[in-house]
């Protein structure tokens, strides 16, 4: 039996790692929230072990020893809840002042949830950049996200990295992230914020700062001129069919602003807010059947006929 159990201990530890695991912290508050959720789990395990030996002795005594009532409310009730809680509220309150803290070095990203997907817009003196679905953050820096709501209240959660925070609509409510070191996170809305909530996820890619100074660069430029037949034939589709009424593509006459802002699109690694991978194929099935992949989402289906679904998946996937 001992052996058996000891077999299965590496997978249950695997079980706490992953891109989703808040046992798994890989950035400083991560690891200070993870820090104190394993103390309080470990008192109060330690609470609930010491009042079951007090309980199974005392129903194994032959004879009861009284207790004075006086001593045991004073003691139990008063003096031991109170210096504990003291403690771990003094405790908590000082890692929360260490997560929120802002250093003057930060970098500044607006996060906008609409239902049922994220945009992030890099506020920088070299010129804004915006994206969806995907979070990049520099390796080490910190970053100030600055959430807030287009329709309904959301919940902004990247276990691996940092605590949860509501955006609300009216409301601009902040949270500071680093990463510690380079990966790929997933995160999740965590509110229920309507029939697709468990579809609005996101990832966030943790970069070396030269790295992700050079993806932040190529996301400030405005959109590849299609070059092919097929990839001129697809922006052509793209204009025609009203795909440009919600997206925008800097750098074209797309200048929608209700939708995810496609300019570079094809270096995305999902579609639809985590839903699919990026893929030609998953593309195709997107565009021409959103509503069955997503039902309710916000962009329709487009049943176009196979050479201008092909053209106009070869334009998107061109825009990186």
């Amino acid at each position: 039996m001992t052996r058996r159990l000891l077999l299965l201990l590496p997978a249950t530890l695997a079980g706490c790692a992953g891109l989703q695991s808040a046992l798994d912290p890989r950035g400083p508050a991560a690891a200070e929230i993870a820090r104190l959720s394993w103390v309080m789990f470990s008192g109060a395990a330690l609470v609930t072990l010491l009042v079951t030996a007090l309980l199974l002795r005392a129903l194994m005594r032959s004879r009861p020893r009284p207790v004075s009532e006086r001593l045991f409310i004073i003691a139990g009730g008063i003096i031991l809840p109170v210096v504990t809680l003291t403690a771990l509220l003094a405790w908590s309150h000082r890692i929360g002042n260490r997560i929120e803290a802002m250093p003057d070095d930060r970098l500044v990203v607006e996060v906008t949830g609409l239902m049922w997907w994220w945009q992030f817009r890099y506020l920088d003196a070299n010129g804004d950049a915006v994206t969806a679905n995907e979070l990049h953050l520099p390796v080490g820096r910190p970053v100030e996200l600055r959430l807030q709501s287009a329709d309904v209240i959301h919940t902004f959660w990247v276990p691996n990295l940092a605590g949860k925070r509501d955006l609300i609509p009216g409301k601009t409510n902040r949270l500071m992230m680093q990463a510690g070191r380079a990966g790929v996170f997933r995160g999740q809305c965590n509110e229920f914020c309507g029939d697709q909530h468990a579809l609005m996820a996101m990832l966030v890619i943790a970069q070396p700062p030269s790295e992700f100074d050079r993806w932040l660069e190529r996301q400030r430029q405005p959109a590849r001129l299609p070059e092919s037949e097929p990839e001129r034939r697809g922006h052509q589709a793209f204009m025609q069919a009203g795909c440009a009424d919600c997206h925008r593509i800097r750098g074209t006459a797309a200048n929608g602003d209700t939708a995810p802002d496609l300019t570079h699109f094809g270096s995305r690694r999902t579609i639809a807010a985590a839903t699919l991978n990026n893929s030609y194929g998953n593309l195709q099935a997107w565009i021409a059947s959103a509503q069955h992949i997503k039902p309710e989402n916000r962009m329709p289906d487009f049943p176009l006929d196979g050479p201008t679904l092909h053209a106009l998946a070869t334009y998107l996937g061109s825009l990186e």
